[in-house]
């Protein structure tokens, strides 16, 4: 009996110790409105995105989806209008696999759309596969396509009188590395088919939203757009839609009791679009709110010299 109880005060505290830290929630403190202002979320028709487009529009913003699928994006605009009352909900067709569906997201947003006051590149995936543009799907969906998107719509945001750009990267993000020559040999930040082979490479793709945000923070100094990048939280999402059904037989239980909801997971995300004097933090990134140490890997301004320049010439940019 003794052991029994002893193994319960155990699960307990580690119970205890997983919610305060790993699953910790926090919450944006911010009343700023949103009133008049355009905002682009990728991925905005589920999940983290969908909550921080609810709240979003909650405060008065005009929000684009720039989502994949034009039904569940159309259904997503109807279950935020039925919680906000907001008629500022749009759809616009992206499909961040392929390299020319950005292009021509990005052309249609700038001939309709007069404004942009933050892009925030939500959207991302753990799959094995390839894109349109036969690169990774982890590197071409969870970078590349968010790569070009921003720098596509840069000078949109520079009219404004404070853009800002959101890229939501990963705790995962510590695990990860960049191998030049393999990415340049297999358009691929990974390979292999095997779960942890493309768990690797999603890593690996967290890692380059980190020192993307770090090296375009460097771009625009001088400029009145800021960059940060996010880890949301581990959230139960559909994020891994796309794994195994062994894998999902173990992550359910565990989703169920610990992982934060997605509208928990959308507080650092709104954190980073509404709280007012983050601009000297340009180039951070953020956890539970606030400013958080980065990852050895993640602060080598060299590697994120190069990333960007080998992004521009696998984008088409140069």
């Amino acid at each position: 009996m003794f052991a029994l109880l002893s193994s319960a005060a155990l699960l307990a505290a580690l119970y205890v110790l997983l919610v305060e830290t790993l699953f910790k929630k926090s919450r944006c403190r911010s009343e700023a409105s949103m009133a008049g202002k355009t905002v682009i979320i990728t991925g905005g028709n589920t999940g983290i995105g969908k909550a921080t487009a609810t709240e979003l529009a909650r405060r008065g913003a005009r929000v684009i989806l720039a989502c994949r699928n034009q039904q569940r994006a159309e259904a997503a605009i109807r279950d935020i209008a039925k919680a906000t009352g907001s008629s500022e909900v749009v759809y616009m067709q992206l499909d961040l696999g392929s390299l020319q569906s950005v292009r021509s997201f990005a052309d249609a947003f700038l001939k309709t759309e007069p404004r942009l006051d933050v892009l925030i590149n939500n959207a991302g995936l753990v799959a094995d596969g390839r894109t349109k543009d036969g690169f990774g799907i982890e590197f071409g969906v969870n970078h590349l396509g968010h790569f070009l998107l921003t720098c596509l719509l840069l000078e949109r945001l520079k009219d404004g009188s404070g853009g800002r750009v959101i890229t939501l990267s990963s705790i995962a993000h510590r695990w990860g590395h960049i191998d030049f020559d393999s990415l340049l040999a297999t358009k691929d930040l990974g390979s292999g088919h095997y779960s942890w082979q493309f768990f690797q490479a999603y890593c690996n793709s967290k890692l380059c939203n980190v020192l993307f945000t770090r090296e375009l923070a460097r771009r625009l100094q001088g400029t009145n757009v800021s960059c940060y990048s996010v880890h949301p939280g581990i959230v139960k999402t559909e994020l891994s839609r796309h794994v195994s059904l062994w894998q999902k037989v173990f992550i359910e239980p565990v989703a169920c009791l610990l992982f934060l909801d997605p509208e928990a997971g959308a507080q650092t995300t709104l954190h980073c679009v509404l709280q007012e004097g983050l601009e000297s933090l340009s180039g951070s990134y953020f956890s539970s709110c606030n400013p958080q140490e980065l990852g050895v890997r993640a602060k080598d301004d060299a590697v994120a010299y190069k990333l960007w320049e080998v992004s521009e010439r696998l984008s088409g940019l140069c």
